[in-house]
């Protein structure tokens, strides 16, 4: 289909006057329409939705020029009812309430624009099948917590309205036992705590930073288990609150970003020159922050027993300390 067969009420046109040329493509679109954000502009581009001079365009970060006309087209919208599908689930543990599981780095909790396919929520829906009583008058299951799509480790599912609205409660009252591992770089104190609010960045929307006005109060304590040449921490964290990305956040504004870190690691840090060079290779390499879900426990919210499960991190994880450590 090229432009000209989209309906008027799906398509945006625009011309780019001199005044508008050098933007990235995304964001000209984004700020130009104004009721798509820019992620949701950027999914349409990576999925051909937008032409310029009759040509489909697929590049987000493609630079605007004068004259050219471009074309955004928004597909109707579809039920956001996921699909149920078959993917097999590191699960450990499960009764008629709720599944706790050990996700893999890569998979993504729920369905958006994008991922609509293939994430957690779409492999829930296939395992629990008829096991879900409904939440929020639909078959689906309850997501009360989530881990960043490249964060592996353990999450609790509600698979009833009961477990639903006790976990959701037990994880707004922070009466949740929740600890990370994960490696960062520098040396860290053998304890410490980050205390500062954490909101949306105003520079780039994907990121989150500490703010000083405005944005939710979040505090994390860390623990350093192992060091490498003073060069690379592996830590412990914990949670007394629940922001968005508040480990990474906290640990880049000290100075000490996660290991492979996509978002807050963004140039080659001088602690890593204090690495061998083979450690050094690997850990610059690591393609996903080095973040683990090791502990969670909480309190059953049918039996009230007290539940506590651990996990080791993944292979990859555990590859990458065998080169820090030199084995």
């Amino acid at each position: 289909m090229t432009d000209a067969h989209v309906p008027d009420e799906n398509r945006f046109e625009f011309v780019v006057t001199p005044e508008q040329a050098g933007q990235r493509l995304d964001r000209f679109l984004a700020d130009s329409i104004g009721t798509l954000s820019r992620s949701r502009v950027k999914s349409l581009i990576e999925a051909g939705q937008v032409f310029c001079d009759g040509a489909i365009i697929r590049e987000p970060s493609e630079t605007t020029r004068a004259a050219r006309r471009l074309v955004l087209v928004v597909p109707p919208a579809t039920p956001a009812r996921p699909q149920a599908e078959d993917h097999a689930l590191p699960i450990l543990f499960e009764d008629r309430d709720l599944i706790v599981l050990d996700k893999p780095a890569g998979l993504v909790v729920h369905p958006a624009p994008g991922n609509e396919t293939g994430t957690l929520v779409n492999a829930l829906l296939g395992h629990c099948g008829e096991d879900l009583e409904g939440i929020g008058g639909e078959k689906r299951p309850g997501i009360v917590h989530r881990l960043d799509k490249d964060t592996s480790g353990l999450m609790v599912v509600a698979k009833t309205p009961l477990a639903h609205n006790a976990l959701s409660d037990a994880f707004a009252a922070r009466d949740i036992d929740r600890a990370y591992k994960a490696l960062a770089w520098g040396l860290l104190p053998a304890t410490i705590s980050y205390d500062g609010a954490i909101g949306r960045d105003k520079r780039d929307r994907k990121r989150m930073t500490v703010v000083t006005q405005g944005g939710k109060h979040a505090l994390t304590h860390v623990r350093c288990l192992e060091a490498f040449d003073a060069s690379v921490s592996l830590i412990e964290c914990k949670l007394a609150t629940g922001r968005t990305h508040q480990i990474r956040v906290h640990l880049s504004q000290a100075g000490h970003p996660l290991l492979g870190d996509p978002v807050y690691l963004r140039r080659i840090p001088a602690a890593a020159r204090g690495l061998p060079e083979a450690a050094r290779r690997t850990a610059l390499d690591f393609p996903r922050q080095a973040l683990h879900a090791a502990r969670l426990g909480f309190t059953h919210p049918r039996t009230g027993e007290s539940l506590l499960f651990t996990s080791e991190p993944p292979e990859d994880f555990q590859s990458l300390l065998r080169a820090l450590r030199g084995r």
